[in-house]
């Protein structure tokens, strides 16, 4: 660089102060921002090894995988979600994420790195890492929508594997010759599909592999030990079993002969019309004379209770067919009732807290006694009943809140049917009195009465009666020669479940169940090569894959070294393309790799265009420096971080970023490099920036994506609504390594963010974060009024500014001492005078406005993120100052 300035007669800018250099750093190395404490070290220590000490902390850290994990995911399109319409969520695409992480972080050499991804599922014995590193070719979009083909969609994620090895390893824009051979560069389309036959062997699978091996070591320990007792339970269980058998078989015979008899002469309703029904609401009864059922109308208090009673022709002989079995309740709904019923609730629903049977014997004087006999119910069964509101509450003797209701199935008929304990022979005289009582409340006024609704009498026994479970019944109505095994199960675990003991027995097993060890083993996403009935490669006609040309074999580029001899018999794989990828004799992987390097450190590739190396993309602006850096990366054992050593410690690197007027006309672009280039930091950066200079950063390397805060509408904007954004299900999955509060989800780095490829979050949307669709090699950074406006209104923004100010409240000193506090903290440096002269009469106006207006100084210091933190005008002057602050565009700027 220096020669190529010395030739052109220009001098190189003089080396950045102290603080400008570990901002640089930490910017580039961690994406974090540096603490006054650290900053403080690194001035005042003036020995020769100063910097570099600081260089190899920084690489050190495991914040630094962070970092350069995310520029990496750009390239592999990383995605917590499949793309296109559906989207579905991929729950555990981040153990590739943490793969990058951690290989980043343990400096795996590139080499190794780039195998690992594109065959590492090849290799002879494969690791855990080796096989979850094939995520990356997994990173590719699926599409779930029912009636598509899903070979076209095969196809189409092949396209986007061999187009994203092309701009990622060899810099060129191979996809510019899946239809045709390239316009410009030396590529055919013939050799697009040689590289397209490297994957098409390759069939998406999903492995299970353990979560860590001490978590699958700890698992086969406590599953040992929860078998052992699993045993010790069960056999008690199995010899009682045993003794009821023959006495159970009995039982589910005699069931069955008693449906087949109830199916010969089903129940019959006995249609008596009601002689009066009241209200204690003094509600109106509409009779509805199609089907003598019952609308109430007008009045319609909190609790109710409906009173109904019935002069039957009473029976002589208990065989007659009035003898009385059960009460059938039918609710109905009806155009004039809320949601169209069967209840009057706003929703349409209802609750039915008690119903009672009353027999009302005439006294000696011929007038009917208030109450004579009430009439037990054995039991109840409904067609269906809402969650927590069963039908047998409605006959528990119970007149509270609770009862039987009907939600989520509104605007539908519905039956329950009261099974007397005894058949009931009316006297002569005697009448009957039905009431249904409705004592539902809810806070606010929300009464939830009956609407429409019918009363019948069944004679005869019916299904109901027997008292079996619906799944029971349904099961003894198949002849017991055609019962399958778990059918015949099903009845005699219902018999068994009669008996105390058993039952006694079963509660045991049945909780020791529950506290099964959950095996840590978790699904990856890989690929797996087809040994046999292999797919044979064909050139596609306009890149249409139902217009297939001549076969091709897996082959590489002409203008490229050739590929070795196969690694694995007659057949080349993607084992042999990786390896020849980043084989010594090849000349541009090394290149295109070194150049990304270099742009993340200078915000600019000595190549600039970052995907095309080809004969229409830029020439190298120091070809020589590009050559040197490819070979050293290789001297090097392909270290990353050796590479990245190399260059932070060169004086190109440590130069000052200010303008020179005076090159401005020769180089406005700074191609030669005569001064460091100053740029914004990407979307998940400046949040970072954010949340480490507040104090707020939650600094949990790895784990599951988590669900920061999301403003209202915008996760419904996914298909059909089908994700819900912080689903709760998630964070409480027994495969989720570390539960996180949702607190702790708010404050994590960027990258960990669920990365909804149709519902980007908008907080790394509006800093220009790709969409993770295709490979994105280079990001384009935008200057926009929005960009000012989220840093300023954003919730997590504000937050750290309402943290950031209290900690700066709490720095001992004065006004002075904390306003360098509050500059060093986000900027790294101290205040100039008349920056500092600036701050303290903003302070002074500030409290002054607050002073005068304290409602709104209690309005904005309540919005803290400290949910302790005091509500004043001190504090809302102190948070004014935090947010100018951190809104400088020096702030979120690398220079």
């Amino acid at each position: 660089v220096q020669a190529r300035l010395a030739r052109d007669g220009i001098s190189p800018s003089p080396r950045a102060d102290r603080y400008t250099l570990i901002k640089r750093l930490y910017y580039d190395l961690l994406g974090l921002s540096p603490t006054p404490e650290a900053v403080h070290r690194f001035v005042a220590d003036d020995s020769p090894t100063a910097y570099a000490n600081l260089v190899d902390e920084l690489l050190a850290s495991p914040h630094f995988g962070e970092r350069w994990g995310r520029h990496w995911l750009d390239k592999a399109r990383y995605a917590d979600s499949d793309g296109y319409e559906k989207d579905r969520p991929r729950y555990h695409a981040w153990k590739y994420r943490d793969w990058v992480i951690n290989s980043i972080n343990a400096d795996q050499p590139i080499d190794q790195f780039t195998i690992d991804q594109l065959a590492g599922d090849l290799l002879p014995e494969p690791t855990e890492n080796q096989l979850i590193a094939t995520g990356f070719n997994r990173q590719t979009l699926t599409n779930t929508e029912g009636g598509t083909d899903q070979e076209e969609f095969r196809v189409e994620a092949i396209f986007d594997r061999v187009e994203t090895l092309g701009t990622v390893w060899l810099g060129l824009t191979v996809g510019c010759a899946r239809c045709h051979s390239h316009k410009y560069d030396d590529i055919s389309q013939r050799e697009y599909y040689q590289l397209f036959a490297f994957f098409n062997n390759a069939d998406e699978v999903n492995r299970s592999l353990p979560s860590s091996t001490q978590a699958q070591a700890d698992y086969l320990v406590a599953k040992a030990a929860y078998d052992a007792r699993l045993k010790e339970l069960e056999a008690p269980l199995n010899e009682r079993r045993e003794q009821l058998l023959p006495a159970a078989e009995e039982r589910i015979a005699a069931h069955t002969a008693a449906l087949a008899e109830i199916a010969a002469h089903p129940p019959r309703n006995l249609a008596w019309a009601s002689e009066s029904v009241s209200s204690l609401a003094a509600v109106t009864f509409q009779r509805i004379e199609k089907d003598d059922s019952l609308l109430p109308t007008g009045n319609q208090g909190d609790k109710d209770v409906y009173t109904l009673t019935y002069t039957p022709e009473a029976a002589t002989d208990a065989n007659e067919e009035s003898v009385i079995h059960a009460l059938r309740l039918d609710v109905l709904p009806d155009p004039s009732l809320p949601a169209n019923g069967p209840g009057r609730a706003k929703n349409g629903n209802f609750v039915l807290s008690e119903i009672t049977l009353d027999v009302l014997t005439p006294d000696e004087n011929g007038t009917t006694s208030p109450v004579s006999r009430r009439v037990s119910f054995s039991k109840a069964m409904a067609d269906h009943s809402q969650k927590d509101y069963d039908v047998s509450q409605a006959i528990d003797g119970k007149e509270d809140a609770q009862g039987w209701a009907i939600a989520p199935h509104i605007g539908k008929p519905h039956h329950a049917v009261f099974s007397l304990k005894e058949p009931l022979l009316l006297q002569p005289g005697e009448r009957l009195q039905v009431r249904l009582s409705q004592q539902y409340e809810r806070q606010g006024g929300f009464p939830h009465p009956l609407g429409r609704f019918k009363i019948t009498f069944q004679s005869g026994q019916s299904e109901a009666s027997l008292g079996l479970p619906k799944d029971v019944l349904e099961v003894l109505k198949i002849e017991p020669a055609k019962r399958k095994a778990e059918q015949s199960q099903l009845l005699l675990e219902h018999v068994f479940k009669q008996d105390a003991d058993y039952r006694q027995l079963r509660q045991a097993v049945d909780a020791h169940r529950k506290t099964e060890p959950f095996n840590p083993a978790m699904p990856i996403a890989s690929f797996q090569e087809r040994r046999d009935n292999r797919r044979a490669t064909r050139v596609l006609k306009r890149g249409e894959f139902l217009d297939p040309l001549g076969e091709v074999p897996c082959d590489t580029l002409h203008v490229l070294p050739e590929l070795a001899q196969a690694s694995s018999g007659n057949n080349l794989t993607r084992l042999d393309l990786a390896t020849w990828l980043v084989s010594p004799e090849n000349p541009l992987p090394a290149r295109v790799l070194v150049n990304d390097i270099w742009s993340h450190l200078f915000g600019r590739g000595i190549v600039g265009t970052m995907n095309d190396f080809g004969v229409r993309g830029d020439p190298p602006t120091h070809p020589e420096l590009l050559d040197w850096l490819a070979t050293e990366l290789m001297r090097l054992g392909w270290s990353r971080k050796q590479l990245i050593r190399t260059i932070v410690l060169s004086d190109t690197y440590q130069q000052s970023s200010a303008h020179r007027p005076e090159l401005f006309e020769r180089d406005p672009q700074n191609h030669l490099l005569a001064r460091q280039n100053r740029f914004r930091v990407e979307a998940e950066i400046v949040r970072d920036l954010y949340l480490s200079a507040s104090g707020l950063l939650q600094p949990r390397i790895g784990g599951p994506s988590v669900f920061p805060d999301l403003p209202p509408g915008i996760a419904e904007l996914a298909y059909a609504n089908n994700f819900k954004w912080g689903d709760s299900d998630w964070n409480k999955r027994p495969d989720n390594p570390q539960p996180v509060a949702p607190k702790d989800d708010r404050y994590r780095r960027g990258l960990y963010t669920f990365f909804k490829r149709t519902v980007v979050h908008p907080n790394l949307v509006t800093f220009d974060c790709p969409d993770g669709n295709t490979t994105c090699v280079e990001r384009r950074a935008s200057n926009t009024p929005l960009q000012a406006l989220q840093t300023l209104n954003n919730r997590v923004f504000v937050e750290a500014a309402h943290q950031l100010a209290e900690q700066i409240q709490a720095f001992p000193g004065g006004d002075e001492d904390r306003i360098e506090q509050l500059f060093r903290r986000c900027v790294a440096r101290p205040p100039a005078s008349d920056e500092r002269q600036s701050l303290q009469a903003l302070l002074v106006d500030a409290r002054k406005y607050y002073t005068e207006h304290p409602s709104e100084a209690a309005a904005l210091a309540g919005q803290s993120a400290s949910e302790d933190g005091p509500a004043s005008e001190e504090q809302a002057s102190w948070i004014v100052l935090a947010r100018t602050v951190l809104n400088l565009d020096e702030f979120v700027t690398r220079e």
